[in-house]
């Protein structure tokens, strides 16, 4: 029987059966420095955490721990165990976290700079409206923000939306700046045409970014050179070598050393969606919704 079979199943039909109590007093015995301690920590008999502990070495079928009067230290085998146990029991814990605040928490992701220049502004007032439902703002650099990973309850994107998958609400509008080198000689400029970027290279973020060749006719597009994150994007711009063409928002959340943003005057705005789970959505959804809305109205 493979040892992580019934990890999560509160059942215990016999000696192989592995479970969380296990794991827990392994940790103990270790964290503590010794048997007596473990006990105490645990709410046990020093008897039942010596009785879990060989429970657990039959299950895995190595010694775990060296013994003295004096001592306790993990074995070559336990030094492993203890490492995926303490992964493991962090893991057991976050669900049953997750399960326990249930819709008292209301996470947001974003792929790069959650609300731009609103994400402050979005965070005090949820606090003062809401103070039952706590707000957390999750980036994870994907297209969904992390609402396909189920990191999230909703997420922030600019790009291109699956509506076979999620539901959505256009909630505002962007405008789109131009990223530069600070030395670049268009830093000195109050704005930059579009057109005028056919004669740079341009740095796209292929994996979540907004922009695309689309934005330029056939046969007056810049060359492209390709990144996977905002990190590598600001990096390659901050060379000088490239330019970037970004939403307003990453010019607020993304103020570098190096790097200076431009408005470009005659390129189309980047639109923002809230999208969520069709089928599941939080109970919130349509007040985050109502307020990210108002917030980038009140910004027009």
């Amino acid at each position: 029987m493979h040892p992580t079979r019934h990890l999560y199943d509160g059942r215990m039909d016999g000696p192989t059966e592995l479970e969380l109590r296990h794991l827990r007093c392994l940790i103990a015995i270790v964290d503590t420095g010794s048997f007596t301690d473990a006990a105490i920590e645990l709410g046990v008999s020093q008897a039942a955490v010596s009785r879990t502990l060989l429970a657990l070495e039959r299950i895995l079928g190595v010694r775990l721990l060296h013994r003295t009067s004096r001592t306790v230290t993990p074995t070559t085998a336990g030094v492993q165990v203890l490492a995926r146990a303490r992964h493991l029991l962090a893991e057991a814990d976050e669900l049953v976290h997750q399960a326990t605040t249930g819709h008292t928490r209301l996470r947001i992701g974003h792929a790069w700079s959650a609300m731009g220049r609103h994400t402050a502004e979005f965070q005090r007032r949820w606090h003062d409206r809401y103070p039952d439902v706590e707000l957390h703002l999750i980036r994870h650099n994907t297209p969904t923000g992390g609402l396909a990973e189920g990191l999230c309850d909703m997420a922030v994107v600019r790009t291109t939306i699956d509506t076979r998958r999620c539901a959505h609400a256009l909630v505002g509008h962007e405008r789109r700046c131009l990223a530069l080198a600070s030395d670049d000689p268009w830093a000195k400029r109050r704005s930059i045409r579009l057109a005028e970027i056919r004669d740079r290279t341009l740095v796209v973020d292929r994996r979540t970014g907004t922009t695309t060749l689309d934005l330029w006719p056939q046969g007056a597009r810049p060359a492209v050179e390709y990144t996977h994150d905002i990190d590598d994007w600001l990096a390659a711009i901050a060379t000088g070598r490239c330019v970037g063409v970004t939403p307003q928002a990453t010019a607020t959340q993304y103020r570098r050393d190096g790097i200076t943003y431009r408005p470009l005057r005659d390129a189309e705005p980047v639109p923002v969606h809230l999208i969520w789970r069709r089928h599941d959505p939080h109970p919130a959804t349509h007040a985050a919704v109502a307020l990210l809305a108002d917030l980038y109205r009140e910004g027009d």
